[in-house]
């Protein structure tokens, strides 16, 4: 069989001129599926006993080179010339996985996720998500949940110790302990062993999100910000953060079907919320202008920010942070999440709102749980006001330097 790829025509290899899939052949069946998004190895073959073509997914470039690619693909040619589908085969073997990981720490773990989905925020969830598939799934996810000892977590969360992640160590123990308590009560495990790890790391001294919070510093920043050398879309999702101090995961994720241009609001679904409730955001005008500003780019998308490698995601969730540091702030100084603070402090100490108000407006569970139930007040006459009266103050900041 004669061969024609290279490492550098792979590498190099691009769909074709007018966008559409570019198929880039290697020889016996194998080639290279390149789309605008991935270029992904694919097996056409010739099925035994019916003889339909089909195709086998061998993997995506570049995790799967040239070279396991081609040994990929021999070992399923092999499996033909014995009468075996390779598409077939691949299913046993993952169907027999599947039964032997059963009881493992990822598949319970991954049913946990699946239960109580519901009780969290997207937020919450994808840093739940994230820690586990990061700090925990790597070492434990194989381990058969029955058999996870103290000194097996213990190693996992000293790992995360080590590398000065020690926030990421305690949730990680908060997770496995509810993972291994849902295994003891669905008969998959007969204990939780986390109590006995009480103790063994460090707490975690718990420090403030950065922000800046004087005037004049606060007004260079929206100079900065109006001057951010990069992409126009991460410039005005700059300023939306500086004008609507929402959670940061909260305006990345800003649909426009959440949008009422007629009420000048946007309605966060009480899913994407940390305390599970709806939440009304006023607009201001410059809030409205920004939105008619970037409508011709996004408009027809699902997000108002989307992601820049994939439209069909939200942006990214380091793109605020990496535009500061661009600008020159470093997380010492101001991070994503501080445009919270410094509307906080700002609003109480410049513009002297009440701090219900506030409160209110940062989505902030305020008072006792008794408290809330009864409190159906949601201040928006005020908010609204408000929120209008800070993008007038951070205009004028920013003006006053430019004067």
């Amino acid at each position: 069989m004669k061969l024609r790829l290279t490492d550098t025509a792979v590498k190099n290899a691009k769909p074709k001129p007018d966008g559409k899939p570019a198929k880039h052949t290697d020889g016996g069946g194998l080639y290279l599926w390149v789309t605008q998004s991935a270029k992904v190895w694919r097996y056409d073959y010739t099925r035994p006993i019916t003889g339909k073509r089909n195709t086998l997914v061998i993997g995506n470039y570049p995790e799967t080179g040239l070279r396991d690619a081609r040994e990929q693909h021999q070992t399923a040619r092999d499996l033909l010339a014995r009468g075996i589908d390779p598409s077939e085969h691949r299913k046993a073997q993952e169907a027999a996985e599947r039964d032997m990981m059963a009881n493992s720490f990822e598949s319970v773990a991954l049913e946990w996720l699946v239960k109580f989905r519901h009780t969290w925020s997207d937020s919450t969830y994808s840093k739940i998500t994230g820690i586990l598939r990061r700090a925990v799934f790597p070492w434990l996810g194989a381990r058969n949940i029955a058999t996870i000892e103290p000194p097996d977590v213990l190693e996992v969360l000293r790992r995360q110790e080590a590398g000065g992640k020690l926030e990421t160590a305690h949730k990680a123990r908060q997770y496995i302990g509810q993972i291994c308590r849902y295994a003891v009560a669905t008969g998959r495990s007969t204990r939780d062993p986390t109590p006995d790890l009480k103790g063994a790391i460090p707490p975690v001294i718990n420090k403030s999100y950065a922000a800046l919070t004087n005037p004049q510093e606060v007004g260079k920043l929206m100079q900065d910000i109006g001057r951010y050398p990069g992409r126009f879309e991460t410039r005005l999702l700059l300023q939306a953060s500086a004008y609507m101090f929402t959670r940061p995961g909260e305006v990345r994720q800003m649909q426009w079907a959440e949008i009422n241009p007629d009420r000048s609001q946007w309605l966060i679904p009480a899913e994407r919320m940390k305390l599970r409730q709806e939440h009304i955001v006023p607009l201001s005008r410059q809030m409205l202008a920004l939105l008619d500003e970037i409508k011709p780019l996004t408009g027809y998308r699902q997000y108002v920010f989307p992601g820049r490698n994939d439209p069909r995601q939200p942006a990214s969730n380091s793109v605020v942070r990496q535009a500061l540091i661009r600008m020159g702030y470093q997380p010492d100084v101001m991070q994503a999440h501080g445009f919270r603070s410094t509307a906080s402090t700002l609003l109480h100490e410049e513009l002297h709102y009440p701090s219900d108000v506030i409160e209110k407006q940062l989505a902030h569970a305020v008072g006792s749980k008794v408290r809330r139930v009864y409190d159906r007040s949601q201040h928006l006459p005020e908010r609204t006001r408000m929120m209008q009266e800070w993008a007038d103050y951070l205009d004028r900041l920013m003006g006053a330097l430019a004067g």
